[in-house]
């Protein structure tokens, strides 16, 4: 008799601890972490523009060309050149592409299309599902994005909505180019304030990558060699 006590004595406090720990997550998941602080500069779009523009003009002379764009330059680019509602995620493809270039081009020259059933279109939903969401469907739900970039690492501050509620998603990693497609290797990320472990973010992005329709968003314009983070700047190196 004593035995049973014991058992359902155990079997309680195992259920209100998982439940604890239940609450405890959805907690960290939807409480926001904080935006990193980045400067902001009236000019720096401009700058980033003219740098572009410089670039085009040492290509036209046959003399090798790159771009380099601080903090303040990549966010006010992608401000200007992607609408924040439903732009994407991946700051890197907006970064490659030349000055003038529209957030069409960044996309593939399609709009993006959410499925009818809003399956997939939160980028949280990358890191659960079984399923290869596309690009379109990840980016239609994001609302903000920050960039900031630290030594050789970019890290990407995405505010997006899941079902009316605003989540943050961080990724850190290391982005360059190979065999002309850009590729992030991250190598941390949290969804709101919750630690994701390194086997699923691996995951997470082997999986949006290996879809042959994300594959050629991913491709890189012909005249890009290579893009990294360098010495806290994004790097765009053209061929000669």
């Amino acid at each position: 008799m004593a035995d049973v006590r014991m058992f359902k004595k155990a079997y309680q406090i195992l259920t209100w601890t998982s439940l604890a720990g239940l609450i405890i997550v959805m907690i960290l998941v939807f409480r926001k972490s904080p935006a990193p602080v980045i400067r902001t500069d009236p000019s720096a779009a401009e700058r980033a523009e003219k740098k572009f523009e410089a670039a085009d003009r040492a290509k036209a002379a046959g003399q090798p060309s790159q771009v380099a764009l601080d903090q303040s330059e990549l966010n006010s680019y992608l401000a200007q050149n992607l609408g924040l509602e439903g732009a994407s995620a991946a700051s890197g493809s907006a970064a490659g592409l030349p000055a003038g270039e529209s957030a069409s081009a960044a996309n593939g020259g399609g709009a993006a299309q959410v499925p009818a059933d809003g399956a997939g279109s939160d980028p949280a939903g990358v890191l659960s599902s079984g399923e290869q969401p596309s690009i379109d469907q990840i980016q239609s739900s994001v609302k903000d994005v920050k960039v900031d970039m630290v030594g050789d690492v970019v890290k990407a501050y995405v505010i997006f909505d899941f079902h009316g509620k605003d989540l943050s998603l961080e990724l850190d990693g290391h982005l360059n180019a190979d065999n002309g497609y850009m590729k992030f290797v991250p190598i941390r990320g949290a969804l709101g304030s919750l630690p994701l472990p390194q086997s699923t973010l691996n995951e997470a992005v082997d999986k949006l990558m290996s879809s042959p329709e994300n594959r050629e968003k991913l491709k890189l314009p012909a005249d890009i060699s290579d893009i990294k983070i360098e010495d806290g700047h994004a790097v765009i190196q053209y061929k000669n």
